[in-house]
């Protein structure tokens, strides 16, 4: 995170001061869409968007994932920021941006928009034709990846109709609890409004191991965005979320049918490529000097992701 104001980079992470020392989160800025159907200014084309993502951001991951399973790795491209956020915000390594050749990302947003003024997010569509940036909403580019590219994209639908309500009620409970809960904690600057956070936090984490000691996924019998909305915060939360943002009430691994259910999703073909825990930890622990002043980014856990995950005795859709 961290804002432009009147072209100028502020390394801003999060303000407390006047929310009694509790993290909020703003909106996103860019809400268009891209569309199969002509119905938007943005149409389905390839090679006509370009993604820009942080490994280890769990907001951008899931825009990876969801872009590999949909079979969109060669009508997206893709520039990946460096692990490491200071004073410029998030930087493109020399070379990695084909569209622009910027080397900072708030360039993206100001090619965009030259009076740009706010948050400078990871994930971003950029459309080439159009000249603009689509949207850098993570939860609306994985639907746009979805759905939205019509033929360009293949494998599974992963917000069927018929399971929309539910996938719906259940992103916005892990959204609040989950997903923003540890970063609620980790950026508390108060005793109170930690506490606040971690006590709903490690409920879920109780609620989601007693649902998956009976149901294989999240909602109904097959992988849903909803389980991948789940993954990229789950897949952090003993490396990064359990030290450094003091969610130390228990570890996921300690939980054998939340840890299964990870390892289970980290070995779909295809994700287990999109999992980068140097880019993760750097990013976090030297990164954040509000939180780790030193920058010193520890050498564990040692997690085996690829061990057998044991959920194949729980149904699931053919």
């Amino acid at each position: 995170m961290g804002l432009l104001i009147d072209g100028v980079w502020h390394d801003q992470w999060y303000e407390t001061a006047s929310t009694g020392g509790r993290f909020r989160r703003q909106d996103s800025a860019f809400r268009a869409w891209v569309s199969a159907d002509g119905s938007t200014p943005h149409a389905a084309e390839a090679g006509r968007y370009h993604l820009y993502v942080s490994l280890a951001c769990p907001w951008a991951h899931r825009t990876l994932i969801v872009r590999a399973l949909k079979g969109l790795a060669t009508a997206v491209g893709v520039s990946v920021v460096d692990p490491l956020m200071l004073e410029n915000g998030w930087e493109l390594p020399e070379g990695a941006d084909p569209v622009h050749g910027a080397r900072f990302l708030h360039q993206v947003y100001t090619a965009a928009n030259p009076g740009y003024s706010g948050r400078v997010t990871v994930p971003v569509l950029w459309d080439r034709v159009r000249g603009t940036i689509v949207n850098n909403e993570s939860s609306e580019i994985i639907r746009m990846f979805n759905h939205g590219f019509g033929a360009l994209a293949s494998g599974p639908d992963l917000y069927p109709e018929p399971l929309r309500p539910a996938i719906d009620s259940m992103n916005a409970w892990l959204y609040d609890t989950l997903n923003n809960g540890v970063y609620k904690a980790g950026f508390a600057t108060t005793q109170a409004a930690h506490e606040e956070a971690v006590t709903p936090l490690f409920e879920t984490l109780e609620a989601l191991e007693a649902h998956l000691g009976t149901h294989r996924y999240l909602v109904g019998d097959r992988i849903t965005e909803a389980d991948w909305r789940a993954f990229t915060t789950l897949v952090r939360f003993d490396p990064v979320y359990h030290g450094h943002f003091k969610c130390n009430l228990g570890r996921v691994a300690d939980l054998p049918h939340l840890w299964g259910y990870v390892r289970e999703l980290y070995q779909v073909p295809g994700v287990a490529e999109t999992v980068n825990m140097t880019h993760i930890k750097t990013h976090y622990y030297a990164s954040h000097r509000t939180i780790n002043p030193t920058g010193v980014v520890p050498l564990g856990p040692v997690l085996d992701l690829a061990a057998p995950h044991g959920r194949d005795h729980l149904p699931a859709a053919a």
